[in-house]
Protein backbone atom coordinates (compact mmCIF):
# COMPACT_ATOMS: atom_id res chain seq x y z
CA UNK A 1 0.00 0.00 0.00
CA UNK A 2 1.20 3.54 -0.90
CA UNK A 3 1.58 6.28 1.78
CA UNK A 4 0.83 9.47 1.15
CA UNK A 5 1.74 12.79 2.62
CA UNK A 6 -0.40 15.32 4.22
CA UNK A 7 1.04 18.37 2.11
CA UNK A 8 -0.32 16.42 -0.95
CA UNK A 9 -3.50 17.94 0.15
CA UNK A 10 -2.16 21.15 -0.46
CA UNK A 11 -2.07 23.78 2.46
CA UNK A 12 -4.23 26.73 4.09
CA UNK A 13 -2.64 29.34 5.43
CA UNK A 14 -4.23 31.63 8.17
CA UNK A 15 -1.81 34.76 7.92
CA UNK A 16 1.51 35.35 6.73
CA UNK A 17 3.05 33.21 9.77
CA UNK A 18 1.01 30.58 10.37
CA UNK A 19 0.51 27.74 7.59
CA UNK A 20 -0.72 24.36 7.86
CA UNK A 21 -1.74 21.01 5.68
CA UNK A 22 -5.16 21.01 4.15
CA UNK A 23 -5.19 17.27 5.86
CA UNK A 24 -5.66 17.26 9.71
CA UNK A 25 -6.64 14.79 11.77
CA UNK A 26 -9.57 15.07 14.22
CA UNK A 27 -8.54 13.47 17.85
CA UNK A 28 -11.90 13.02 18.92
CA UNK A 29 -12.17 9.12 18.45
CA UNK A 30 -8.63 8.28 20.52
CA UNK A 31 -10.17 9.21 23.78
CA UNK A 32 -11.68 6.89 26.07
CA UNK A 33 -15.86 6.00 25.80
CA UNK A 34 -18.34 9.31 25.19
CA UNK A 35 -15.47 10.64 23.58
CA UNK A 36 -14.37 11.64 27.05
CA UNK A 37 -11.26 10.31 29.60
CA UNK A 38 -8.58 8.43 28.88
CA UNK A 39 -8.19 6.09 25.28
CA UNK A 40 -8.64 2.34 26.06
CA UNK A 41 -5.34 2.07 24.42
CA UNK A 42 -2.71 4.68 25.67
CA UNK A 43 0.19 2.77 23.66
CA UNK A 44 -2.08 2.93 20.56
CA UNK A 45 -2.92 6.54 20.78
CA UNK A 46 0.07 7.72 20.83
CA UNK A 47 0.86 5.13 17.78
CA UNK A 48 -1.73 6.82 15.74
CA UNK A 49 -0.49 10.32 16.54
CA UNK A 50 3.64 9.87 15.77
CA UNK A 51 1.87 7.49 12.09
CA UNK A 52 0.19 11.00 11.55
CA UNK A 53 2.51 12.74 12.20
CA UNK A 54 5.03 10.83 10.00
CA UNK A 55 2.38 11.36 7.30
CA UNK A 56 3.24 15.25 7.22
CA UNK A 57 -0.04 16.02 9.49
CA UNK A 58 0.68 19.37 11.03
CA UNK A 59 -2.77 20.16 12.32
CA UNK A 60 -4.49 18.32 15.17
CA UNK A 61 -8.74 18.75 15.90
CA UNK A 62 -8.79 18.13 19.57
CA UNK A 63 -12.38 19.80 20.14
CA UNK A 64 -15.38 17.85 21.03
Amino acid sequence: MAEINASEAGTYKFDNHFVINRLGYGTMQLTGPGVWGPPADPENAVKVVKKAVELGVDFFDTAD
